[in-house]
């Protein structure tokens, strides 16, 4: 499939999974998927991230996490903002906080991908990529 999205993309198989109670996931591996992911799991919101395949068709295995006996998706939701179509942008001062706090946002910064926290306490804005909570 040949999304010029990788980052929805990325979202909709993690979202599909966690729906379907998968353990793992792949997704295209591309410094940003592999950024994203990084965030995602120093956030606490994946378990592991493995790389796998050669040259094109190196892919991310990422291991979802689940809480309790009813295995819970950790991640109850993945919001894209920034889209190929319509980019978002947000300054320093003006970083979306999701749901007061309890979510992340993802940011693009000229320093790398980081969550709003860390783009806030370094004093850089940047890209919204997406909401994950």
């Amino acid at each position: 499939m040949a999304a010029n999205d990788t980052i929805a993309d990325m979202l909709t198989r993690i979202r599909n999974s966690c729906m379907a109670r998968h353990q793992t996931t792949e997704i295209p591996s591309t410094k940003m998927t592999r950024s994203i992911a990084e965030v995602l799991k120093s956030e606490g919101f994946i378990a592991e991230i493995e790389e796998a395949g050669e040259g094109i068709n190196r892919h991310l295995v990422l291991s979802l996490k689940y809480k309790g006996k009813t295995r819970r998706p950790i991640i109850t939701a993945l919001k894209r903002v920034s889209k190929p179509g319509l980019r978002v942008y947000s300054n320093r001062k003006e970083l979306p906080r999701v749901l007061g706090g309890i979510g992340i946002a993802i940011i693009s910064t000229s320093s790398g991908i980081m969550t709003d926290r860390e783009a806030r306490r370094q004093g850089l804005g940047g890209e919204v990529l997406c909401y994950v909570w």
